[in-house]
């Protein structure tokens, strides 16, 4: 499950691509527009800013803008970098990849198999969806209310 500071990250992130090349924002509208506690949202912006997504300006006509593409930013770092683990299990994670006490033998556990299996498929599609492809999905919904869009290669034309 993701945790709220990684929602709310990706909440601030839109909100910043969806004004992509307009300026800066100021953290009381990305605050009210999105519904997250300022106190909050300024920590994470801080975060956001140390990554190397985000910069800020001072002063009036100041705010937060992202210094990269929203094509450039996939929710993969995103979610690492504000979720940590993938692995729904502690020997199916990469990062923080700990040795299972129950199995007996590692290499022929097949619950391991299936979440690493699980990360890797998660990992792959996280990678492929940027920013931009989340506006555009976005788009597609406000155009066609209520609509399921099947889940389908990032990228491939609906």
């Amino acid at each position: 499950m993701l945790s709220k500071k990684a929602q709310y990250a990706i909440y601030a992130l839109i909100n910043l691509a969806r004004k992509y090349n307009q300026g800066p924002v100021l953290i009381k509208n990305i605050a009210k527009e999105e519904k997250i506690p300022r106190k909050f949202l300024e920590s994470i912006l801080i975060e956001l800013k140390n990554l190397g997504l985000v910069n800020s300006k001072k002063g009036k006509g100041g705010g937060y803008y992202l210094i990269q593409h929203p094509g450039d930013i996939n929710m993969m770092f995103i979610t690492r970098s504000f979720n940590g683990a993938l692995g729904l299990i502690p020997c199916a994670c990469i990062i923080s990849y700990e040795s299972c006490a129950h199995c007996k033998d590692e290499s022929v556990c097949s619950i391991k198999k299936v979440f690493r299996d699980l990360r890797d498929i998660t990992a792959d599609y996280l990678e492929k969806v940027s920013l931009e492809k989340l506006l555009e999905m976005e788009a597609s919904l406000k155009r066609n209310p209520g609509r399921t869009i099947p889940l389908q290669e990032p990228g491939s034309q609906e």
